[in-house]
């Protein structure tokens, strides 16, 4: 249900916007997003686990104020991110 840690330096590495970094909202996203679809996947076979629906709605919610923030700052590199990530909206 984690993230494995090479994939997490596998999307780290990919969504950094430059050497070093870790906490830009880019990485953040990305790694929410992970996180987002492997509890999607873990909810389509256990319906009934509402205490992981809940930490994925918590999730969900975090992703969105990390996105609303970059659209806000600058909307070039809003527009980027989610279409590299294959997010509607």
């Amino acid at each position: 249900m984690s993230i494995t840690a090479e994939r997490r330096t596998a999307l780290i590495a990919e969504y950094a916007t430059k050497p070093g970094d870790t906490g830009s909202p880019e990485v953040q996203v990305a790694l929410l997003t992970e996180r987002i679809s492997n509890l999607t996947e873990h909810l389509k076979t256990h319906a009934k686990d509402f205490h992981s629906r809940r930490g994925l709605l918590v999730l969900v919610g975090q992703r969105r104020g990390l996105l609303d923030y970059v659209k806000r700052k600058e909307m070039a590199r809003y527009q980027s991110l989610i279409q590299r990530l294959g997010l509607r909206r």
